[in-house]
């Protein structure tokens, strides 16, 4: 995803990054934590009524400029961005949330990241019970990130992860690793905003609230 209006210097004063972030594990890692707590994952058009636009130089303007924060779409779309202007290559992938009594479509979108000869999960959109850094696809052990632990396992052509919060509350968070998507021609990102019966309208929570060990940036 690209946008004309995306500059990475305003991106990384966005989120407050510091130094010139290269192509390794340990940039990208610094990059994903640093925009997660600076840039919220908030659906506040939704609740108002409004159409959310999934055009790129329309992210960059609500996120970076107004300094707002957005959903899966937008959030992972500008951390998508920040990836190809430090020339990371990546993938966006089709997901679902495994939560729910039933098996819904795949209606969530994350990326999958090629760094040092390896493929890493990475999703900023799914609010503070999600991962804070990225997770190598072949991971086969537990990893724990501040307070939460997350594993990858595979399950029938899908990389799911499971996140098993401090109250011992299981959340699976599957990510399909052979569903690619373009989000600006996905109807996902439209339905959230626009389909009357979209969940968020239906279900209003303000989810787990996370302190950012960072000011926040100006």
């Amino acid at each position: 995803m690209r946008a004309d209006n995306f500059s990475l210097g305003a991106y990384l004063a966005r989120i407050g990054y510091q130094g010139v972030p290269s192509t390794d594990i340990g940039s990208v890692s610094e990059l994903m934590r640093r925009q997660l707590f600076t840039v919220p994952f908030e659906n506040l058009d939704v609740q108002a009524g409004k159409v959310v636009s999934m055009v790129p130089e329309d992210i960059v303007e609500k996120i970076v400029e107004r300094k707002r924060g957005g959903y899966c779409y937008e959030v992972n779309g500008l951390f998508a961005m920040a990836l190809a202007a430090i020339g990371v290559e990546y993938q966006f992938v089709a997901a679902r949330p495994m939560f729910y009594p039933v098996r819904r479509p795949r209606t969530h979108m994350a990326i999958v990241a090629s760094i040092g000869g390896r493929k890493w999960l990475c999703d900023l959109g799914f609010g503070s019970y999600g991962i804070r850094a990225p997770i190598r696809l072949d991971a086969d052990e537990e990893v724990s990130q501040d307070d939460d632990r997350f594993s990858l396992k595979q399950e029938q052509a899908e990389c799911t992860g499971f996140s098993e919060l401090a109250c011992a509350w299981h959340q699976k968070l599957p990510h399909e690793r052979h569903a690619p998507m373009r989000p600006t021609e996905s109807p996902s990102g439209l339905n959230a905003s626009r389909h009357p019966h979209r969940t968020w309208l239906r279900h209003r929570s303000n989810g787990r609230s996370a302190r950012s060990p960072w000011p926040a940036s100006s």
